[in-house]
């Protein structure tokens, strides 16, 4: 089971600026290389505080511009409300400036207050999402497309410069139907539980096993699962980093599927039903000893790849100690423990 960072760019305090907030981010990247993660993740919100990455490919090139080997994901990148016929490039030119590294997680959003902003109807995501795949995907594989369908009508065009190397694509889906569905035809899942419990998980990691046994052995899809995680120092840190994490889902819960009351950019915290100490028992906020264990039965339940959303409003200076110590304390037991015979 390999490890990824994911660069959750909080701007919980607007006066810290745009200009910290992505200097941080770039910098949580190359400490993610340097203490032995696999990859990092990029968002992509727009209008809203939390989240914020406008342009995942563009941050994308960056990372890669101060990185060697790292894998760049984007989780994800939406695609309902882009032209693919633009996006197709913009994703050909951040493979080739991300030297091969690129990871594109798409989907079709999971705001409906930030998607309406935009113009695009919840409701329209989903069909829009579907469409869009597929034109994507026909642009980048052949080399002249034309279209005639729901959302799309263009004549033969071609993308270019054309794709130099493979470019994989991960469907970020939370609901285990779907999941299975398309692990069937071989994509990479990217999912997560969110603040849920472990049955809810279990299910979804289930759905997949049970779709990637449908699509054969030729195909060799990948489950990367996002989970609040931080390696904390004592009970205190523990306690400290589950409150913090508890008062991001008030306004989190906000947007994903709540009222989306946002004021000048700020997304209104709205009390949770879930309690303080419930979501410190679905959440991975514990010391080594547990982690390990913890992230161990996920690697016996056949998760690839765990993308460990790890910044919950605390000091850049946490989140970087604290990657330093999963990388030293948790990182080299739990990938022992994923290779041993059974």
């Amino acid at each position: 089971m390999q490890f990824s960072h994911f660069l959750n760019s909080h701007l919980l305090d607007p006066a810290r600026g745009g200009k910290r907030l992505y200097r941080e981010m770039v910098e949580q990247a190359v400490h993610a290389e340097a203490v032995g993660y696999r990859g990092v993740s990029i968002p992509e919100h727009h209008l809203i505080n939390i989240l914020l990455v406008p342009s995942p490919l563009q941050l994308a090139v960056k990372v890669a511009a101060h990185t060697r080997r790292v894998e760049i994901a984007t989780s994800i990148c939406q695609l309902p409300l882009r032209d693919m016929r633009v996006f197709a490039g913009e994703v050909v030119q951040a493979q080739a400036l991300c030297d091969g590294r690129l990871i594109l997680g798409v989907g079709k959003g999971a705001f409906g207050c930030e998607t309406q902003s935009l113009g695009v109807p919840f409701e329209e995501t989903k069909p829009r999402f579907e469409e869009s795949l597929r034109v994507l995907e026909a642009l980048l594989a052949r080399e002249e497309v034309s279209w005639d369908g729901d959302w799309y009508r263009f004549g033969p065009l071609t993308v270019m410069p054309r794709p130099e190397d493979p470019i994989p694509i991960a469907l970020a889906i939370m609901a285990p139907p779907g999941i299975e569905a398309m692990a069937a035809r071989g994509y990479h899942i990217q999912t997560t539980p969110l603040g849920a419990s472990h049955g809810v998980l279990e299910e979804q990691v289930n759905a997949f096993h049970r779709g990637k046994a449908a699509a054969g052995p030729g195909h060799a899809s990948r489950l990367s699962l996002q989970r609040g995680l931080y390696l904390a120092r004592d009970e205190a840190d523990r306690r400290d980093k589950i409150a913090r994490a508890h008062r991001y889902y008030e306004s989190f819960d906000n947007v994903f599927g709540g009222p989306g009351i946002v004021d000048r950019g700020i997304i209104r915290p709205l009390p949770r039903k879930q309690t303080v100490e419930e979501l410190g028992q679905n959440v991975l906020v514990c010391g080594a000893s547990e982690m390990i264990d913890r992230l161990s039965a996920y690697a016996e339940l056949g998760i690839d790849e765990v993308i460990a959303s790890s910044n919950f409003g605390q000091d850049q200076s946490e989140t970087l100690d604290m990657m330093s110590r999963f990388g030293e304390e948790v990182l080299p037991h739990v990938r022992v423990a994923a290779h041993q015979p059974a």
